[in-house]
């Protein structure tokens, strides 16, 4: 029985240490903090430019114009964030806020209210419809494994992912 205890508490101090550690992608920056703008395209299923590289604690404007006829999303996270959201992504197209070349943001907001995952109101993405653009300021303190990715249903696994390197 002590085995069993010491291997469950072996495995929950290893699981929450990778989680933490997982977890770590930055935050939402200041626009005082600002050290430089980037300027990101989105087509259909790639981003311009398609690779980033940032200093440890730098605080980023992104201005993102979606250039695709598809909606897309610019997404900061780890590759374990990203699958974690593809699920409410779909949950999205299910309830019909997501369409293929337009959001319904009306209705977005509605179930945003009980649903805040439907709302979509992250501080480290934007979605946006077809010539929508959109801005993100992000401060890369504590990030690990960083990647950019659009995780509308399929886009993702086509390989709509932009790396990103850390300094």
């Amino acid at each position: 029985m002590r085995k069993i205890l010491y291997l469950f508490l072996t495995l929950l101090i290893s699981s929450a240490a990778f989680a933490d550690k997982n977890m770590k992608i930055g935050k939402k920056g200041k626009i005082s903090d600002v050290t430089r703008t980037i300027q990101v395209k989105m087509y259909d299923n790639y981003y311009e430019p398609n690779s980033f590289s940032f200093k440890k604690g730098e605080t980023v404007k992104f201005e993102v114009i979606n250039a695709g006829e598809l909606v897309h999303e610019f997404n900061i996270a780890n590759a374990m964030l990203h699958l974690k959201h593809q699920p409410e992504m779909s949950k999205m197209v299910e309830h019909e806020i997501l369409l293929p070349d337009s959001i319904d943001k009306e209705k977005m907001k509605n179930m945003g209210k009980t649903d805040h995952a439907m709302g979509h109101a992250h501080s480290n993405s934007v979605l946006l419809s077809p010539n929508e653009k959109g801005t993100i300021i992000w401060k890369f303190v504590n990030a690990v494994n960083i990647e950019i990715a659009c995780n509308v249903p399929g886009h993702y696994q086509d390989g709509m992912i932009a790396a990103v390197n850390l300094n």
